[in-house]
């Protein structure tokens, strides 16, 4: 279905990705590790949660929805496990990676790594969305993984035997395109690329050596080799998310300035940016960078700003009032007409999401339906404030 951005806000919103997944479904995750259900069990409680997820996101006036990957072992690994324990691994891939992140209240996100070639993903976006889409009234959105989070999985110093760190480069780059094309060829309205790990790559955490590699120029060049592969018209629909990570209501690096990605974030050639700042401690310097580096022509595409104005990792529930008054203080520093309004992040990235700030699962799944309502009606009200739409 076409899909104008502007038509029902305004000012353009739509949310990042993930939503928290009921406990009912987490348990299943667990005892489909442990062998107490089959798959088809799992199935079942991932569709009950599709199903009230979309329900719930297009009665909060959501004009664009996703199906809250409830469907995936987490934001980044869906394309190579079907569970965040590893049943399901890619048959190229074992166990004892590295660290994708350590978070701020001490806890890790371990991938695992490369033992051979060839590379290729066992799931796809598209597998998930053409399940969720018949459910849906409302335009949908898909996330997917950048390629240069799972360029993680290739040892950051032993090469893999037989296969170079450049093949599986170049395997990741076409499978990321692949994942891109299936999920527009089966419906989606928008396509967002998750990459977390672009402000982290600058942290220099001695605990996590490839935050140490200056490896942020190379990721941006891996994710403008997936853009080249598309249209100028088809990258107005492609869009790039950026945060300190969010977990178990922990962050992973928003002790980094921002001023250590956004310059070479926005030389990624893509039509809009998903970018965290509802948490952050102080916008206005960052608003200030986004305006002066948001580009005009990115081969073709004048690139659009959707900042955050939720913050998913507190359980306070934002008012319209203050997101409008966020988005009217934007608009200081980024020409209103390519302003955009989100979650500062996914409201649960990873499939098992105990929530502790929030006490449960299934109260932070509340909450977030919440923060969603209120990020659409704050939006509206910018959007007369600043005489957009």
């Amino acid at each position: 279905m076409s899909f104008d951005p502007r038509a029902e806000t305004g000012i353009p919103t739509e949310p990042v990705g993930s939503l928290p997944r009921p406990s009912s479904l987490q348990e299943a995750y667990a005892a489909y590790d442990d062998g107490k259900i089959d798959k088809a069990a799992l199935e079942q409680e991932q569709d009950a949660a599709v199903r009230d997820t979309i329900d719930r996101s297009e009665q909060t006036g959501e004009p664009i929805i996703s199906d809250g990957e409830q469907r995936w072992s987490s934001f980044a690994t869906y394309p190579i496990t079907d569970t965040l324990a590893g049943t399901g691994l890619a048959p190229t891939l074992g166990p004892g990676g590295q660290f994708f992140a350590i978070f701020a209240d001490g806890h890790g996100r371990q991938l695992p790594k490369l033992e051979r070639g060839p590379f290729s993903y066992v799931n796809y976006a598209a597998d998930s969305l053409r399940k969720s889409i018949a459910y849906a009234t409302k335009p949908m959105k898909q996330a997917v993984i950048s390629p240069s989070m799972l360029a993680l999985l290739y040892p950051l110093r032993d090469p893999v035997e037989g296969y170079s760190r450049e093949d599986f480069e170049t395997a990741l780059v076409d499978e990321c395109e692949r994942d891109i094309r299936g999920a527009f060829d089966a419906g989606a309205a928008r396509v967002s690329v998750d990459f977390t790990e672009g402000r982290l790559a600058t942290r220099e955490d001695p605990r996590n050596p490839w935050t140490g590699a200056g490896l942020l120029p190379h990721f941006v060049e891996l994710i403008n080799r997936v853009m080249a592969r598309f249209s100028a018209d088809e990258r107005r629909s492609i869009g790039i998310h950026t945060c300190p990570g969010g977990d178990r209501d922990s962050v992973h690096s928003a002790d980094v300035p921002y001023n250590n990605l956004l310059p070479a974030m926005f030389g990624i050639n893509a039509g809009y940016f998903l970018i965290q700042l509802a948490s952050e401690r102080e916008r206005d310097p960052v608003y200030e960078s986004i305006g002066r580096n948001l580009r005009d022509d990115a081969e073709g595409v004048a690139q659009m700003a959707y900042i955050g104005v939720i913050n998913p990792q507190n359980p306070r529930v934002e008012g319209p009032p203050e997101v409008c008054d966020r988005l009217v203080r934007a608009a200081d520093f980024i020409p209103r007409e390519r302003l955009g309004s989100t979650d500062d992040c996914g409201f649960s990235p990873f499939s098992i999401d105990e929530k502790p700030n929030h006490g449960s699962p299934d109260f932070a799944r509340d909450i977030a339906f919440q923060k969603i309502r209120n990020r659409v009606e704050g939006t509206k009200m910018a959007a007369e404030k600043l005489a957009v739409g």
